[in-house]
């Protein structure tokens, strides 16, 4: 019988799946590496979502491993290279929180336009700053989409009531724009010179180096805001702590970090900078969309040898 370690909080319709093929799982959830590594040599299988570190010396430990599947798109905590030189599968799930993403991209957005985070802790204390809060609107405005993946695709669709320009940079774009007529394609100094909302919607660079520097913000309106609900390193925290306090830009959203968790960071009490802990995909929804393909990739590879969604 396989044998299947699931070592993230995951909705349990993955336990269940599992069980239902009747292949032996155990949930084990905030093991450190050490202790994963002791036992990882049991199992056939592995699934997990963002907490876990899967690592060179967790896959090396592994014996029997023969597939690993992150419920959720992203695999910056896989090494993936050394599973592959390990002949492990290193597979996940696009598609499944990709509207729990875009819609929290788009509520980013309307937080960092409306102020509604400092509305709201103010409101809280009794202060009433009804005259200091004055917003702005998204209609008619210009969003800057970078990397037009299925985020990218479903945020473009979600704010198509608004009426607003549409721009998106991305080499794949092109060959699919028939099915996007509502967008224009734009190089990237384009779309950063013009954007009035840049939101990042692509992977990290190859080298990990972050994709906009201080040079960058010196190009983009004064009235710009920057949202990151892709990947940590893709922004430069420092320079763009340093662009807000220049006014170089007027806010930015991010639900990702170079180091998380984000115990300490620098954009902490700067007050034109909206966080949050890394929930773009973390709904009701998406948490049981992700498990149950996760669950159902694995057990196809295990008992039938199919290959789904391989990395």
């Amino acid at each position: 019988m396989f044998k299947v370690l699931i070592s993230d909080a995951m909705s349990n319709v993955a336990q269940k799946i599992f069980e239902k093929q009747k292949i032996s799982v155990d949930v084990k959830i905030g093991l450190s590496e050490e202790e994963i590594i002791k036992i990882i040599p049991e199992y056939d299988g592995m699934v997990v979502r963002s907490a876990t570190k899967v690592t060179k010396n967790i896959i090396l430990a592994a014996k029997k491993l023969k597939v690993i599947a992150r419920a959720g798109a992203g695999v910056d905590n896989i090494d993936v290279s050394t599973a592959k030189k390990s002949n492990m599968l290193v597979m996940n799930t696009p598609g499944g929180n990709t509207n729990a993403t875009a819609e929290h991209a788009l509520a980013l957005i309307m937080s960092a336009l409306r102020k509604i985070p400092y509305a709201n802790d103010t409101t809280h204390k009794g202060k009433w700053e009804k005259k200091n809060i004055k917003g702005n609107e998204l209609s008619k405005k210009t969003l800057g989409i970078i990397g037009f993946g299925n985020v990218g695709a479903r945020l473009s669709n979600l704010v198509k009531g608004f009426g607003v320009n549409i721009l998106v940079s991305s080499k794949s774009l092109e060959s699919r724009k028939k099915d996007f007529p509502h967008v224009n394609n734009a190089s990237f100094d384009e779309l950063i010179s013009t954007s009035d909302i840049i939101s990042f919607h692509c992977k990290a660079a190859p080298d990990g180096k972050p994709l906009i520097s201080k040079e960058h913000y010196k190009k983009m309106k004064p009235t710009a805001i920057i949202i990151n609900t892709a990947r940590g390193n893709i922004v430069d925290e420092n320079d763009l702590n340093a662009a807000l306090n220049e006014n170089l830009i007027a806010g930015a959203a991010l639900d990702v970090y170079s180091k998380e968790p984000a115990k300490e960071n620098i954009l902490f009490n700067n007050p034109k900078a909206i966080l949050t802990p890394h929930v773009a995909a973390s709904t009701a929804e998406a948490s049981i969309v992700v498990a149950e393909m996760a669950a159902n990739q694995i057990s196809d590879f295990l008992l039938r040898g199919t290959k789904i969604n391989i990395v």
